[in-house]
């Protein structure tokens, strides 16, 4: 990822905060026949410095998750925080194009698969964490077993280390303090919940 230093992001709670909040990731390989993603949901351990996740068996990219954790190859794991455009008029008069505000994080390290009983806690574990917070959350606890199993065996349980986390929050940095100013409060004014989360990191990191 492009991150000219303006826009480098290295506040780790600020990166993890992202990470938990934009969880639907695209994990991202490149083997002999080319690139593949899968777009997916990634559990983040940061105390263990890995993402956690699952492909479909049939998922043809499990054939290059199996060829990484073999060679020691890595992957990529792409989180696409809130993101806006930006319109000249927010900033003061003068010459000036539009752009998009936007952030981002990317996770990159070595690939490995988990067994069966890690899958299926993987499995126990993902569901609590979307689960949590609801009026009556469901839970593998009591289901079946025969058919958690079958679920089991029809996934690709595997974990990512973070080896290297770059983030990027371009949040018109670049810009003098009137301009951040005029895009934040342009972008709180939007009727569009994602400008109105951009506005927000923009006050949250002191830019405007």
């Amino acid at each position: 990822m492009f991150v000219p230093a303006a826009f480098r992001l290295e506040d780790a709670a600020a990166i993890d905060s992202l990470i938990a909040a934009h969880s639907f990731a695209l994990l991202v390989t490149a083997g002999p026949d080319g690139p593949a993603a899968t777009p997916l949901p990634l559990l983040h351990r940061p105390d263990e410095r890995r993402l956690y996740g699952h492909l479909a068996a049939a998922n043809p990219q499990c054939d290059e998750l199996r060829r990484l954790a073999r060679d020691g190859g890595r992957a990529l794991a792409v989180f696409s925080g809130p993101h806006a455009y930006v319109s000249p008029s927010a900033y003061r008069p003068g010459p000036a194009v539009p752009t998009w505000n936007y952030l981002a994080v990317q996770v990159s390290g070595p690939l490995t698969l988990l067994d069966d009983a890690r899958t299926a806690r993987l499995l126990d574990e993902l569901t609590a964490h979307h689960e949590a917070g609801r009026a009556a959350p469901w839970s593998t606890a009591g289901q079946d077993a025969g058919f958690l199993e079958r679920l089991r065996r029809g996934v690709l349980g595997f974990a990512l280390e973070t080896e290297r986390v770059e983030g990027k929050a371009k949040l018109s940095q670049n810009r003098p303090a009137i301009d951040r100013a005029g895009v934040a409060a342009s972008l709180e004014a939007e009727p569009h919940p994602e400008a109105q989360a951009t506005a927000a990191w923009m006050r949250r990191l002191g830019i405007a």
